[in-house]
């Protein structure tokens, strides 16, 4: 079944459960229940959002993750289900002890993939599409060449053609799109990998010491592209805009439910992530040696 999305960032709302469900309310009126089982992600972008404890237990007993806003509308927590994986504790030794060219090697599929997913974003560039193929063929083990940057230049310099844009994290328009968008889909990543049973915060090239979700923010990128194909669309539909409205935010969640192909599957990009967790388990166990990753056709 394909988890939902649900955002609370609209008006005051106050959040508690009963039946096994997420009942949403706005003062003494309720406006909306979702069944606490068919909850993926709950993303909560509203200063003035209340809650009663057993939101945050029965969710994430249901395996959802809940994503909180700051007054910036930039996320500053994740609440991830630690119980997702009755072989979790042994699926974590595996993580802990995986071989760094075990780590290398994913490291230069994954940078290939994503690679590989930029030129697919912009495919009627042929010169840029060449240039990117080509840099994804030299992606050696573990990326000591930092391909994945010098793909990154050729790739942002023709991504947002007639629009003066240069990718930032707290830069304009559509900057704010596309960091939306990374958000929601980090956190279905993160959740895919906890159902996996693996630790996000253990990467195998993110390595942050202050970041909790760096092997979330590894599998990230192969599924980048995704976002950023919608956000290409999206140029062209909406004016330039500081503030994401709710149907933005809306288009942007669709990207969860894209069909995709990984490994044989076809079907919602939420549902496929689950896959690309479960080959990462089996390469850290021993299983297997390749990443189930989303296919592209260029």
């Amino acid at each position: 079944m394909i988890k939902r999305v649900v955002e609370i960032s609209s008006a005051r709302r106050h959040l508690s459960i009963k039946h096994e469900q997420l009942v949403i309310s706005e003062g003494r009126q309720e406006c909306g229940r979702i069944p606490c089982e068919d909850m993926g992600v709950l993303l909560v972008d509203h200063p003035a959002v209340t809650y009663t404890h057993s939101v945050f237990t029965k969710l994430l007993e249901c395996g959802c993750a809940v994503v909180l806003c700051n007054g910036k509308h930039h996320p500053v927590g994740m609440l991830l289900p630690i119980e997702s994986n009755t072989l979790q504790c042994e699926r974590f030794r595996n993580q802990i002890d995986a071989k760094k060219p075990v780590k290398k090697r994913l490291w230069q599929q994954i940078v290939r993939a994503k690679i590989l997913h930029q030129a697919k974003v912009i495919s009627e560039d042929e010169l840029a599409v060449s240039a990117l193929k080509g840099m994804a063929e030299r992606v050696r083990s573990g990326d000591p060449d930092n391909v994945e940057a010098q793909a990154s230049r050729r790739y942002w310099g023709v991504f947002a053609e007639g629009i003066k844009f240069k990718r930032e994290r707290f830069g304009g328009p559509p900057n704010n799109m596309l960091n939306y968008g990374y958000t929601v889909m980090r956190a279905a990543v993160a959740r895919s990998l906890c159902c996996a049973g693996l630790l996000p915060t253990l990467g195998i090239h993110h390595r942050n010491k202050y970041n909790a979700y760096c092997l979330a923010d590894d599998l990230l990128e192969p599924f980048r592209g995704f976002v950023e194909a919608r956000v290409r669309v999206m140029c062209n539909e909406f004016e330039e805009v500081e503030e994401l409205t709710q149907e933005m935010k809306a288009e942007l969640l669709e990207v969860l439910y894209e069909q995709v192909e990984i490994g044989g599957y076809k079907g919602p990009l939420m549902v496929g992530l689950h896959r690309t967790a479960a080959s990462l388990q089996r390469v850290f166990a021993g299983e297997g040696k390749c990443l189930e990753l989303p296919k592209i056709e260029i």
